[in-house]
């Protein structure tokens, strides 16, 4: 099959045969039908071996599913993203990074947006919660800046964008457009560089106390340097966090869902278990005082705490919302019986 790969002479890139791929048990084999550059997976051409294929972002139709049964079926419009691969007719795709397009989607749309989308996305995340927060994106221009614009303008954000080239992005959302960041002016709440260099170091002179800066690229090469008490002090709490996105789904093992929910769903304790309320009576102690046990009993139609001091009627705290698991307060109901409480 025919593939776009490496030469040591520029253009660094030229139309070659290579061999068909073979895909493991949770790979597709995808048609590619349409890719996208990005400024890194080009920028390395010249550094790579003769003959290797790079490519990061593809769109296409399923040919073979993945023989583990994941993934999307034969026949399947598909996007997904490779870290290093993707520039030939005929790709073998992790199906965790892949996902089926709706038919209003063009591949050629789809196609921009696994690793230009998916780092403005995660990036913002990172910032965390940005209604009615200040936002700068650097590189406001690039593939990455135009989707960070969007995305958190419809989160509520004040945008600015940074850029040499500034049409079209107040129609993608900016509330501000500048094209040159100096060390003087309005702080920053939420910061998305991809630039480097001295870029960044004013960055860092101008992000909020307790706010964040995200670095995710650097066109420029140049070492960063800032005064330090710009940062620390006058930013306390601020932090700098380096962003690239395949680290990152290295560690999430997902391009197509979002982890968080399953994440949540692991770490959430199980309630209402009996078994272990009464491992924690039996570990508890707070003094010469015993934990109560909150687990409750019908009795001659009350409910009934149950503590090894004795029981407690509830009463007149009926109506409070009883604890499911251990509490971690520690308070006295108004009869004067020792409890946790939420």
């Amino acid at each position: 099959m025919l593939a776009l790969a490496s030469q040591p002479a520029a253009p660094y890139v030229q139309l070659s045969e290579v061999d068909e791929p073979r895909p493991m048990a949770h790979e597709a084999l995808v048609q590619v039908r349409t890719i996208s550059l990005n400024r890194g997976e080009c920028r390395r051409l010249e550094t790579m071996d003769p003959g290797s294929v790079t490519g990061w972002d593809l769109a296409g139709v399923v040919v073979e599913p993945a023989a583990d049964g994941s993934g999307p079926a034969a026949g399947a419009r598909v996007v997904g993203l490779k870290n290093g691969g993707a520039w030939v007719q005929r790709a073998a795709v992790d199906t965790e990074f892949l996902t089926e397009l709706p038919d209003t989607i063009t591949f050629e749309q789809a196609a921009t947006l696994p690793v230009a989308g998916l780092t403005a996305l995660l990036s913002l995340q990172i910032g965390g919660f940005v209604v009615g927060r200040r936002v700068l994106v650097t590189g406001a221009s690039g593939g990455v800046g135009r989707f960070a614009i969007q995305l958190a303008k419809l989160a509520g954000a004040h945008v600015t964008g940074l850029a040499r080239r500034t049409d079209g992005l107040r129609e993608l959302g900016a509330d501000d457009v500048i094209g040159e960041l100096t060390a003087e002016g309005e702080e920053f709440d939420v910061i998305l560089d991809g630039v480097g260099g001295t870029v960044l170091g004013t960055c860092m002179q101008r992000v909020s106390a307790g706010g964040t800066v995200i670095s995710f690229a650097s066109t420029v090469t140049e070492p960063v340097s800032y005064p330090a008490r710009e940062f620390f002090a006058r930013a306390s709490g601020a932090r700098l966090v380096g962003f690239y996105l395949f680290a990152v789904l290295a560690h999430s093992r997902s391009a197509s869902a979002d982890p968080a929910p399953a994440l949540r769903a692991r770490r959430r304790r199980p309630r209402g278990s009996a078994d272990r309320r009464r491992q924690a009576v039996d570990r508890g102690r707070l003094g010469d005082r015993r934990v109560a046990e909150p687990a409750r009993r019908r009795q001659g139609g009350a409910d009934r705490f149950v503590s090894r001091s004795g029981d407690h009627r509830a009463r007149h705290c009926n109506d409070r919302p009883r604890p499911t698991s251990i509490p971690r307060i520690r308070s006295k109901c108004c009869c004067g019986f020792v409890r946790y409480c939420r």
